[in-house]
């Protein structure tokens, strides 16, 4: 292959992705994004039922999201 067709290609050196601990700080963090949204909404809203969907966003987002320091 010609380095022209590598370059979208991610290099991974030995490594199999994030560590565990970055892995899990990750969810920790979108869970506390989701809620702090979905109370956020459900204040703007009057409508409890945003802090559990802002709570599934912020799990989805970090479960999704790469953590920082990965390439």
């Amino acid at each position: 292959m010609s380095k022209g067709s590598d370059r979208g290609r991610k290099q991974n050196d030995g490594k199999n992705g994030p560590s565990p601990d970055a892995r899990r700080k990750q969810i920790i963090v979108g869970i506390v994004m989701g809620a702090i949204v979905g109370v956020v909404l459900g204040a703007l809203t009057q409508f409890w039922l945003w802090v559990p969907a802002g709570l599934a966003m912020g799990l989805a987002t970090g479960a999704i999201m790469k953590p920082p320091g990965t390439q």
